[in-house]
């Protein structure tokens, strides 16, 4: 089916020292001959003046790249101007104005990369995380997935899961003729198991999203134990509002910080204590009790008798309260900041995927926790026939991680994460 034209601005919203205009589609080359001349030497930058029926819109850079060799799969040309408003205004208006043209939709040129077979699912996902990537972790983690990293490590696992196939169909298919060995199921299964050590070493690894949103570090505690005092410490400013009254927290108050490169999600809560008659309190404690629930490292303020197991004991307050068990801090004097900062930031990258190494999302966790349990039945399966259909549903699981198949449900949401022009 042929698709149609479709342009829009690529880099930055003006005002901008250049601007990048791009068009793709069968009527890219027209559109050229139209608005610059004669098509330029592929892949090669000329200088053009940008002309609507002979009325110059600006001067800059044209280059041409004929499909399917290119970012989409398509003819692809791209316009480079000066980064005025009036100038991409006008550049814009005369694209619209070329009969087939239309403006391309959020991540429409990302996807028809992905509909062309120029990238896979992954590096459809790996690209949009690129784009969003506001640590250096981030975009190392990004360009893992988006350089094809996970696809490529997809694609061994999909020829290992063939290959066993291959072998269990051989016993159903000629076991009866005498160049077939006895038990190729039994082979299949020493594959089987290599593979299934491979994916659950996978999954063991931690979680991209952690990554994305942070690692959650939960202060926790009685009241009045100087929380917000350390959580507006941490943070650098004033989010918490701090008083000498127990109980002025009555709610999750988060901030997301960055300290290091290594992203952090702060949470402070309401003291824990037992609420009486007080609903606003109780709702207040109920919301402590499912922030420590989702914590990934708690800091706790008080008694360590009644601290959750693995928290960071936190000594507050020290500069008033001396020999306390746990780290000393105090907000006042700045004791104890230092190395409480060591041991959090050596505690979050302990939880965070090694830098440039692949990092799965829940997504792709889903689907390979699948296509793990698909082969643990394989291998423990006594009956080849009903071996051989397992393997095909671990196949079919895993065609889901790279695009191959049963994916269409999740595509619009994936390529409206990214911006027009993308």
């Amino acid at each position: 089916m042929v698709s149609d034209t479709i342009y829009a601005l690529s880099s930055g919203l003006p005002p901008a020292g250049i601007a990048v205009i791009r068009v793709s589609g069968p009527a890219a080359r027209e559109v050229v001959s139209r608005l610059a001349g004669n098509l330029p030497k592929p892949r090669s930058a000329v200088y053009r003046r940008f002309k609507e029926a002979g009325v110059l819109i600006d001067d800059g850079l044209l280059l041409w790249f004929p499909g399917p060799k290119t970012a989409t799969g398509e003819d692809l040309a791209e316009f480079h101007l000066h980064g005025g408003r009036a100038v991409v205004a006008a550049m814009l208006a005369a694209l619209f104005r070329v009969p087939g043209l239309r403006e391309a939709k959020a991540g429409e040129f990302t996807r028809r990369a992905f509909e062309n077979g120029r990238i896979d699912l992954a590096q459809a996902e790996g690209l949009a995380d690129l784009l969003a990537a506001e640590t250096e972790m981030q975009r190392k983690a990004a360009l893992a997935l988006a350089e094809g990293g996970l696809g490529r490590r997809a694609e061994a696992w999909r020829t290992a899961l063939l290959q066993a196939s291959a072998l269990v169909e051989a016993e159903l298919d000629f076991s009866d003729e005498g160049d077939v060995e006895q038990g190729p199921s039994a082979t299949a299964k020493v594959t089987l198991e290599a593979l299934s050590a491979e994916l659950s070493a996978m999954l063991a690894n931690p979680p991209a999203e952690r990554l994305r949103d942070g690692v959650r570090v939960v202060l926790a505690g009685p009241p009045n134990a100087g929380k917000s005092s350390l959580f507006n410490m941490i943070v650098g400013r004033d989010a918490a509002i701090v008083t000498d009254i127990a109980g002025t927290t009555r709610d999750r108050i988060e901030a997301a910080i960055v300290i290091d490169g290594v992203p952090l999600l702060l949470t402070d809560t309401a003291g824990l204590r037992e609420p009486g008659d007080d609903a606003i309190e109780a709702i207040g404690m109920a919301r402590t009790g499912e922030a420590l629930d989702e914590a990934d490292i708690i800091l706790w303020l008080g008694d360590a008798l009644d601290a959750p197991d693995g928290v960071l004991l936190i000594a507050a307050k020290a500069d008033v309260r001396e020999g306390m068990p746990g780290l000393p801090i105090s907000t006042v004097t700045g004791q104890g900041v230092a190395e409480l900062r060591t041991e959090l930031l050596t505690r979050a990258k302990a939880l965070l995927p090694t830098p440039g190494s692949l990092a799965l999302n829940a997504r792709h966790r889903s689907i390979l926790s699948d296509v793990s349990v698909w082969i643990m039945a394989a291998r423990g399966e006594g009956d080849a026939l009903i071996m051989a259909e397992q393997l095909r549903t671990a196949r079919n699981a895993l065609d889901a991680l790279t695009g191959r198949a049963g994916v269409e449900d999740m595509l619009d949401t994936l390529f409206g994460r990214f911006c027009v022009g993308k």
